[in-house]
């Protein structure tokens, strides 16, 4: 569905906000992880149209869409992280303006249906204003889909949001991603766990990895060790080896480490989460020299 080709988007002569990036994705969720700063919301806005690629190709169904832009803006859906609503619009409104911009047919059985589906029925007259983080968010993706895009993308779409709309957003794009190729950016590791196919791992604009969850998983095996040792002795150990996890225990402190082989006499082989798994990586990478 969505081709890059050697992706690259420069600022000045010095900053590469992204280098030299590479993927094919197809329908499903697709979780692009990494830090503040490793071009992920850069690399959304060209999907999006909203920025042009320095160098490189973006193809949508073998479309170019920098020659193009047409050809993906009538099948996308965009939810950036800084979503705002106007101030006097209800919510029914607010997607009714919305439906006009995009030249939505039928919009208001496509606007109640969308509303319905991300629980803001109740909710439909009253001011966008008024909403919590959590039912902005979950109208902007209404907004995102009034087009009924193929593709969808969504920039940090649950920060703020408290364990309970966090879950709900998620199940949500899980479902969305059934038919559609939704682009999921996020620092939150558990948002992408349960529900992406595949990870996109970038590093100072970088991509890194491109995998499934299992896979990065699976690398990561024989690389986590727990073990218990003395409070004392953990800030010795933390200059030797990556620590992800200290729980203390009266005297002791239980520890989850990341090393390429036992880096204590007692330690254990632990399985990995996902984030360990990611934390093992990056702290491999930061080994490896330049």
């Amino acid at each position: 569905m969505l081709q890059l080709r050697h992706v690259v988007k420069t600022f000045g002569r010095d900053v590469t906000a992204v280098n030299d990036v590479s993927l094919d994705l197809h329908a499903g969720v697709v979780g692009l992880i990494g830090h503040n700063g490793a071009g992920k919301t850069t690399l959304m806005q060209m999907i999006a149209t909203l920025a042009r690629p320095s160098s490189g190709e973006i193809l949508f169904r073998g479309q170019d869409i920098c020659k193009n832009p047409d050809a993906i803006r009538r099948k996308l859906g965009y939810l950036p992280q800084d979503f705002g609503v106007y101030p006097n619009l209800s919510a029914l409104e607010f997607l009714q303006y919305f439906a006009a911009l995009k030249g939505v047919r039928n919009a208001s059985a496509r606007i109640h249906h969308l509303l319905g589906l991300v629980n803001l029925q109740e909710q439909a007259h009253k001011q966008a204003a008024s909403f919590s983080g959590g039912m902005r968010r979950r109208l902007g993706i209404a907004q995102a889909l009034l087009n009924d895009p193929d593709i969808l993308i969504v920039d940090e779409p649950t920060a703020g949001l408290d364990p309970e709309e966090r879950l709900r957003f998620r199940n949500l794009l899980a479902e969305l991603g059934f038919d559609k190729l939704v682009i999921m950016s996020t620092h939150i590791v558990s948002d992408v766990e349960n529900v992406a196919g595949q990870l996109a791992i970038m590093r100072q604009g970088r991509l890194v990895a491109f995998e499934s969850p299992d896979a990065m998983m699976e690398a990561a095996r024989g690389q986590i060790w727990q073990a218990e040792i003395e409070a004392h002795e953990l800030e010795a150990l933390r200059s030797r080896v990556q620590v992800l996890h200290a729980q203390r225990q009266g005297r002791s402190v239980n520890v989850r480490m990341a090393h390429p082989h036992a880096p204590l006499r007692d330690a254990r082989p632990a399985e990995p989460s996902l984030e360990e798994a990611l934390m093992a990586r990056r702290y491999a990478c930061q080994e490896m020299p330049a």
